[in-house]
């Protein structure tokens, strides 16, 4: 259901800065989320759902499955700073894309120093060509994007040939709304207008913002090949 969940703060807070977005480029808004530490988050600047706690089920649950698939490489897009998933790659060939540059360096030289290990890259992934990979990370990323542009990521994933696509969905949620670039909301990915069927695997990720009210937020896996195409997606050019 929708109209008993609890609010995000996310959301609260861009809406009380959203004048602030007013002519902002995607690369413009996310680069002010980060400065402005606007998700609230005090370990991560890349928000609360990628702090310690709220990442516990997936980082249990995260490696078991890309075994299970044979996955070899795995691309996070967006990746933030990260900061959780780290442990959970260990073999893989992992890459990690995000918008904005400074978190881009700050994890290569993270990377460089040995203190982590992947490749690091800015890339908008509404527009930009995507490295080759065999499953895409994509968690709290469309939540944050408007319609047309998730189904332009949706369509650069794709055409990165990656055979799996793993991303945030919250199976309990009724009715999809759009909403503004870098605002925040729940989005059911089985629900129009994308209408991708029962994802292959859930995993619930023990949410407990909100005091559970947010308990059914989840990583589904889908295969490309099931997800269906939408008219509304265009390619950057």
């Amino acid at each position: 259901m929708n109209a008993d969940r609890p609010p995000v703060l996310a959301h609260q807070r861009f809406a009380a800065d959203r004048a602030s977005f007013a002519g902002l480029d995607l690369t413009a808004r996310f680069e002010r989320i980060l400065c402005t530490n606007l998700w609230g988050a005090t370990t991560s600047v890349s928000g609360l759902g990628s702090e310690d706690a709220a990442t516990a089920a997936i980082r249990e649950a995260l490696p078991a499955l890309l075994q299970r698939l044979g996955a070899r490489a795995l691309l996070d897009a967006p990746c933030g700073d990260a900061g959780w998933i780290i442990d959970c790659v260990h073999g893989l060939d992992y890459r990690g894309v995000d918008i904005v540059p400074s978190l881009i360096a700050a994890n290569a030289l993270r990377a460089q120093r040995g203190e982590i290990a992947g490749r690091f890259l800015v890339a908008d992934i509404t527009r930009d060509a995507l490295p080759a990979t065999d499953l895409i990370l994509c968690r709290d990323g469309l939540v944050h994007l408007s319609f047309d542009n998730i189904f332009r990521a949706v369509s650069r994933f794709r055409a990165s040939g990656a055979q799996w696509l793993l991303a945030t969905t919250f199976p309990e949620w009724e009715v999809n709304s759009d909403c503004e670039d870098g605002d925040w909301r729940a989005l059911n990915l089985q629900h129009a207008p994308f209408s991708w069927p029962a994802p292959v695997e859930l995993i619930n990720e023990r949410c407990d913002e909100g005091d559970g009210g947010w308990r059914d937020k989840s990583l589904g896996l889908w295969l490309f090949a099931d997800i269906p195409e939408n008219p509304r997606t265009r390619m950057a050019d």
